[in-house]
């Protein structure tokens, strides 16, 4: 059986479709940004 690899996504067109600058660019992508905010940096937190 042959080994089939995995859906190999270019790092340039995710960074563009979800990174920092495209959810800015948009009303609902700064509410996520600010939601994440609000939720902050959990180091260490489990469940």
């Amino acid at each position: 059986m042959a080994m089939h690899y995995p859906r190999r996504v270019s790092t340039l067109k995710k960074k563009r479709a979800m990174g920092f600058r495209a959810r800015m660019r948009t009303k609902s992508g700064r509410k996520i940004i600010n939601a994440r905010r609000r939720i902050g940096r959990r180091i260490g937190f489990k469940a």
